[in-house]
């Protein structure tokens, strides 16, 4: 359970080409305030891929809809 004032937020990480949500990891809001993007490994293209922020709260392996 998260204590109370706890500024790391759980965030899903979504492939760019894939769609797919396969990495979580925690933020500190106050230290990086804009959206997290990364490169990592996607198995399902079997290469690295960047990866941005998203919310948890989505169902699993969904892309949001732009």
């Amino acid at each position: 359970m998260a204590k109370k004032g706890d500024k790391r937020k759980i965030i899903g990480m979504v492939s760019e080409e894939s769609g797919e949500r396969i990495y979580y990891t925690t933020k500190n809001t106050l230290n990086t305030p804009d959206k997290l993007s990364l490169r990592k490994y996607s198995p399902k293209l079997r290469r690295h891929v960047v990866f941005t922020e998203t919310k948890k709260s989505l169902g699993r392996n969904e892309a949001p809809k732009r």
